[in-house]
């Protein structure tokens, strides 16, 4: 009786077995597409993930003052401090900082970008200085019939150093949001020139678009003060990996207020002061 016990309990392990099999046989068509849908997801999610971690961290030092305000200087040293933590530098020269220029910086997907560029958040209107959303500086010169509809539409503004200086196009908040290109991955962007941050108009664009923080002046500031304070900025948030609070603060106390103008850096989003930029390996500081 032992004997037929185990017989039959072995017929009916082969008779699940190859019911299992025949199950696997007939698998349809529609749920091994889904299988391999699935397989594929994970595939490009998990390719994506590998591809961030290993692509080289960069910067984008954007040196339009380089036309009017030329600190070779600066431009070594900012380099030099970026390079040795790890982050490739792109250098463009004041007159590539152009509309399309702009258009297209999100698709490089930088970590950092420094804009060393002239901004402003005033107009005159009639007799009256009013003020206006922050505008960048391009070096392109304003024309009627180009970029029409960027013009109606608020993109792009006149942008002069004074009433009797040669117009350029401006880059207005509009522009940010509407007609660049992809999207920012968390960029820390710092914008050197005057009055980034007097109102948050572009910081809001900025981040909107996908920038982590963005940091400037509160007001008008000198070309040598703001390269002054940008090298210890930079310093604190790459080489001492300080928070983006941190960094401002002690940058403020190690080179004031700009002294004609009594601005100082400031960041925005105010909830981004705790965020520590990530170093090369993708870890946070």
């Amino acid at each position: 009786m032992t004997g037929k016990k185990h017989k039959k309990a072995s017929k009916k392990r082969a008779s699940s077995g190859r019911s299992f099999g025949q199950t696997r046989q007939h698998l349809s068509p529609r749920k091994i597409a889904i299988c391999l849908l699935v397989a594929a997801a994970i595939s490009s999610v998990a390719t994506a993930i590998v591809l961030h971690f290993s692509q080289p961290a960069k910067v984008a030092l954007v040196d339009h003052l380089s036309l009017t305000c030329p600190n070779e200087s600066f431009i070594n040293t900012v380099t030099q401090i970026l390079e040795q933590a790890g982050y490739t530098v792109d250098y463009y020269p004041g007159e590539e900082v152009t509309v399309e220029f702009y258009r297209n910086l999100p698709t490089h997907n930088y970590d950092i970008i420094v804009l060393r560029v002239h901004s402003l958040a005033t107009a005159i209107e009639g007799e009256e200085l009013v003020e206006i959303p922050v505008t960048l500086f391009t070096s392109e010169d304003y024309s009627q019939t180009r970029y029409l509809k960027e013009q109606l539409s608020g993109q792009l503004i006149i942008a002069h150093y004074s009433v009797s200086d040669p117009r350029y196009f401006g880059i207005a908040p509009r522009f940010i949001t509407t007609s660049m290109s992809g999207e920012f991955q968390d960029t820390t962007v710092v914008t050197m020139g005057c009055a980034g941050l007097n109102n948050t108009t572009m910081a809001e664009a900025f981040v909107e678009k996908g920038a982590k923080v963005y940091i400037s002046w509160d007001g008008g500031v000198q070309a040598g003060h703001t390269d002054l304070a940008i090298t210890h900025l930079l310093q604190h948030l790459v080489t001492e990996k300080q928070t983006i609070t941190q960094a401002v603060e002690n940058t403020m106390k190690e080179v004031g207020p700009d002294p004609v103008y009594h601005s100082v850096l400031l960041y925005y989003p105010p909830e981004s002061g705790d965020y520590a930029i990530l170093d090369k390996a993708g870890a946070e500081s």
